[in-house]
């Protein structure tokens, strides 16, 4: 493993004050109001799902080359093929061998968009003067949209009955009707294939953020969540990887639930290792997070997606959690992350017939 920074000691109210701060900077980005909430509309048949003013795979393609060309710092990188022949990117900023190092993956499920599009802007903060000073004390990998061809609903299936407008369907599975994301055990698709020969197993990985939607009626305190987090909960983790799993969630709790629109709880996952949670932690001692936002972009189910409303507040807590989760690796306080509010975190509850989709 990669040497971790010690760094100094950040007091919890000193982390909720730099995630209102991070929170604020974003507001004056994105133009999402501060007021804005986490309980954006269900679909019920009224809201519009469109996916068209989502990236398609070229655009995405379009916009990593451009950022590689403009930005000294990054390396972009073909890690291998979807099953239709898609090239699968990994966007890199390796500025020491020494650093600690984190990977953000998107997209393992096709309809679950707003995670890559949240990282796309993440991408194009980090060739700006605002994370200029960060990246010399931290390596990050990011591979968005690693199901291109379930992104586009290029598929070996009918996609007939899928919700959404706009010129495509997004699909959960990849073009040979498989969840990737419960292949990392026997790794018998191509683009699994390529996360783990080509990242996984090239990189001195530290930390992990697996980014995911779920459906949108999970609730703690009463309140429809923004998203839900957990930790790897495999037997197979060690307790050092998994302390630093934990460490991870704290700062993404504590930077998106101090925002005041952000509402998390507590994930309700299984052990097994087939999911990247937690096989990549057992299997390459990398400490992971899940992070499930709320609604997806496209399905079958109306229960699971989100009218467009909600993209705003969806992307913009995909780039406050990348942001917030980069500069405190980069400054060590990730180190002496609070770990105990998991012991007082609600586990997310489901209405009848809602479905755990991680």
């Amino acid at each position: 493993m990669t040497t971790k920074h010690t760094g100094s000691t950040n007091p919890l109210l000193k982390k909720l004050t730099c995630g209102a701060a991070v929170a604020a900077l974003l507001v004056g980005v994105s133009g999402t109001p501060a007021s804005a909430t986490g309980n954006g509309p269900d679909y019920g048949g009224n809201e519009t799902i469109n996916t068209s003013i989502l990236h398609t795979y070229d655009s995405m393609v379009a916009e990593l080359r451009k950022q590689d060309a403009k930005q000294p710092a990054l390396e972009l990188e073909v890690i291998g093929q979807s099953v239709k022949g898609r090239d699968l990117f990994v966007a890199k900023y390796l500025s020491n061998p020494a650093n600690p190092t984190v990977l953000f993956l998107t997209q393992q499920h096709g309809n679950e968009q707003l995670t890559t599009e949240g990282a796309l802007e993440v991408i194009k903060h980090l060739g700006t003067g605002r994370m200029k000073n960060t990246l010399k004390n931290i390596n990050i990998l990011i591979v968005p949209m690693l199901n291109p061809d379930g992104a586009m609903g290029d598929v070996n299936f009918d996609l007939s009955d899928y919700i959404a407008s706009g010129g495509r369907h997004l699909t959960r599975y990849n073009a040979n009707n498989i969840d990737i994301n419960r292949d990392h055990v026997a790794k018998t698709q191509p683009e699994i294939n390529a996360l783990h020969n080509n990242v996984l197993s090239t990189y001195d990985i530290d930390y992990m953020i697996d980014l995911h939607h779920q459906g949108t009626r999970s609730a703690v305190d009463g309140k429809l969540v923004s998203g839900s987090i957990l930790y790897p909960t495999t037997p197979d983790v060690k307790p050092e990887v998994l302390e630093g799993s934990k460490r991870l969630g704290s700062i993404v709790y504590q930077n998106v639930d101090a925002t005041g629109w952000g509402h998390l709880g507590k994930y309700v996952g299984g052990t097994a290792n087939t999911i990247a949670r937690n096989g990549i932690a057992a299997e390459y001692d990398i400490s992971t997070l899940l992070f499930e936002m709320r609604g997806m972009s496209d399905h079958f189910n109306p229960g699971s997606v989100l009218g467009q409303k909600s993209n705003g507040y969806l992307r913009q807590q995909t780039i406050l959690t990348l942001e917030s989760v980069i500069k405190a690796i980069s400054d060590g306080s990730v180190d002496t992350a609070d770990t105990s509010f998991w012991d007082s975190l609600p586990e997310q509850e489901y209405l009848p017939g809602k479905a755990n989709d991680e």
